[in-house]
Parts: C-alpha cells; structure tokens; sequence
C-alpha cells in the first residue's frame, strides 16, 4: 500500500511539472484572441473614457511583441473592418465611366470638374486638380473632405479645401477632391443610412481606382489626406487597400472618439465576435508606410502625443521604420485643416511622394497660398441644367442596397 501511495503521489507530481512546461512554451501572444462581444456593435462618438481608451490600446500592445504576430493581428484587424462594412466579399466593379469637363487654368495648376460611376448609376462628384505646364508621371493625392459646412458651401467647396488641392497640385500632384455621401452633388442617397459607412468606403476606393487609371500618375505614389470625417476616411482607406503609399489623417487619430457620423462608425468596423479596435489601432495598420498624424489640443486629438502615437510607434518599431511615421501636434489649435496643418502636410508628402516646394514656399521659408484663385461652387459642379446627371442615375435607399448585392 505504502508503494501503491508513492507510485500514485509520483504521477500527480509529473503531471504537473509536464502542466507547467507545457504553458511555458505558449506565450499569451500565441493564444487565440478572446471573442470581442458575442454579436456586433456600434462604437460611436465617446464611446469610451480617455482612461478606458489607454487600457485598451495597453491590452491590444499585450496582445503581440514582434512583427509576426502583429501581422496576425492586423490581417484580423482588417478582415473585422470589411466584414463590419459588409465589403469582406469586395463589391464587383463596374467601369468608371469617367466625365472630365470644364478645365480651368490658373497660376501653375488647372482644375476640372469630374464624375465616375462607382456603382451603376451612382456618380462620385468632384474636382480634379493637376500641375500646369508640366510633366509626369505625378505623384496622385486622394482628398476626402470633413464634415465641415461654410464658408463656400462646405465640403469640397470650402476654400481651405481649394487651397490645399491646388497647393498640392502646383507642387507636383494630381490631386482629387471628391464629394462625401450626401455632400455637395452626392445627392443620390443622404449621409443617415445605417449602412452609409459602406457606401462612402467604397467610393473612396473607386476614386483610388480612377486616380490610378489616368496615364500621367505613378501608382506607386498615391497618398490620401483629410481632415475629421476626411482624416476617418484617410485611415480606414489606407487600412484596406494597400495602393495608398502615404496617409496624413488629420484631427482624428483618437483611441476613446469613434468618429459622430454613420459614415465613420455607423456599421461595426470596430467590435464583434471575431475582432476588437479603435481608430488609433486602425491608424496603426499603415505601418510601415509613411504616415504623419496632426492632431491638436482643442478637441478628442488632445492626448495624440501621449496615447495613440506611441502605440502606432511601436508597431512601426516592430517593421523597422520608427523613421517613417511622425506626429505634428499644435495644442493651442482646434478641430480643422488650417494653414500650419497644411504647411506641416505638404513638407511630409513632399519627402515621401518626391514633391517640390520651391512653388509654394515663401524667401523665409513659409508656406504662401496667396495665388490660389477660390471659385464659387457653381463653377466647380460636375452636373449643370447644361450638362445634367445621366439618365440611368439611381437615387434613394436602392444605391446602397445595390452595392451590398454586388456580392
């Protein structure tokens, strides 16, 4: 009985050194990701405390500690935004069908009004601006505006917006400015269906298909810019379609803000069963790509330098290029795309998409935009009674539906 006893206590005392060895050799990087939340949700606005926001991102860095694994995490991370917005299975193309009218010559750059279907029957608006007098290729710029109205009419038409795409184009680039969902002339549907959010992601890649169609850009330099809803575009567009070479997200890198608009987080891009994020997570998912994050001190970018651009940092530490991504914060500044963001946007995307400055700047060195002609918006709209939308234009609730049916 007594050897009975020893054999037994023997065993007890293996297994559990064999229990031990084996839960060193997992790490808790290898361990599968704990499920989000049993069914999809809606992250929005403040959805979350600053404190909250913090202990997240610390979570997601625990979650990973070298390169492989982040991959593993960005390819779920990924995968968690397309299915939320119903583009995992990618929509089928139509042609573009491009219209490009209008042109108008101003000092070192021309604009002309454009449209292109993506979707059939419904038309991206917008303006195309590019470099006068001189020669390709160019670098392409994709500009999705925010949710910001006047002066001008808002949107594409404000005139800070007219005075970064053409800065831009005088510098090098062939820039578009295109119309967000219910903005402008993208009066087919409105901004406040719950899927809207698929619909304007969409659009934003067909205008990367058309940037990247026209004979005189370099699809090898393609960058996007924008601020607010704009900046929320800029980091979810980069975060999935791997042709945008360098983003500058303005305003709106934020870990607890979420973005107010269903065009932002109107679908669960960011939590459900399989994935959880934040846009500071999604910003991250650039890597290793050139990106510059402007934030400032007046609005949810306030903890920018603290917070979200280390995280981001680190994760382009693990590629090897720490070098490639940078914070230009202004903390007496608020929520816009003003002249010192601009001017801090324009000198990154000339280092990073081979633009020149010398146009733009300035003997002592400042940015000048003082030649750039505003135009009033009826010169700058695609559709006119003289040149009306096509006849098979779709309108309502169906141009969304039919997108999620282009499976």
């Amino acid at each position: 009985m007594c050897r009975s006893f020893n054999i037994s206590k023997l065993l007890i005392v293996g297994i559990t050194l064999l229990a031990i060895w084996l839960s060193g050799c997992f790490s808790a990087q290898d361990a599968p990701p704990k499920k989000a939340t049993s069914e999809p949700q809606l992250c929005r606005g403040y959805f979350q405390s600053e404190e909250a926001a913090k202990e997240q991102l610390a979570e997601f860095a625990r979650s990973y500690s070298n390169l492989r694994q982040w991959k593993t995490r960005a390819k779920r991370i990924r995968a968690g935004i397309l299915r939320g917005a119903e583009l995992l299975t990618p929509a089928k193309k139509c042609p573009l069908n491009p219209i490009i009218r209008s042109k108008r010559k101003y000092n070192g750059y021309t604009v002309e009004n454009v449209a292109l279907e993506s979707l059939p029957g419904f038309f991206v608006t917008g303006n195309l601006y590019r470099p006068l007098n001189a020669k390709g290729p160019f670098a392409g710029i994709l500009c999705p505006h925010g949710h910001f109205r006047d002066p001008n009419g808002g949107g594409r038409f404000r005139d800070d917006m007219q005075k970064r795409c053409a800065t831009l184009a005088r510098m090098g680039a062939v820039v578009f400015s295109y119309d967000m969902v219910g903005w402008g002339e993208s009066n087919q549907t409105t901004h406040k269906h719950p899927k809207v959010l698929a619909l304007q992601l969409n659009n934003s890649i067909r205008a990367a298909d058309f940037l990247t169609s026209l004979k005189d850009v370099d699809q090898n330099r393609i960058g996007v810019t924008g601020a607010s809803g704009g900046g929320t575009q800029t980091f979810l567009l980069t975060a999935v379609d791997n042709r945008i070479a360098v983003s500058v997200p303005v305003v709106m890198v934020s870990a607890h803000f979420f973005g107010g608009c269903r065009c932002e987080s109107g679908m669960p891009i960011h939590k459900s069963d399989t994935h959880e994020t934040n846009n500071a997570d999604i910003a991250a998912l650039t890597a290793p790509r050139p990106q510059l994050i402007i934030s400032d001190g007046k609005d949810w970018t306030k903890n920018t330098p603290k917070v979200e651009f280390p995280y981001i940092r680190n994760v382009y530490r693990l590629y090897g290029a720490e070098n490639l991504v940078e914070n230009l914060h202004l903390p007496n500044e608020g929520h816009d795309y003003g002249l010192s963001k601009r001017a801090g946007a324009y000198r990154f995307l000339a280092k990073h998409l081979e633009l020149s400055l010398d146009k733009v700047t300035k003997a002592n060195g400042s940015i000048d935009e003082s030649d750039i002609t505003i135009e009033k918006p009826e010169t700058m709209n695609v559709f006119t009674p003289e040149h009306p939308r096509p006849a098979h234009a779709v309108k309502g609730d169906e141009v969304i539906d039919a997108l999620l049916e282009l499976r």
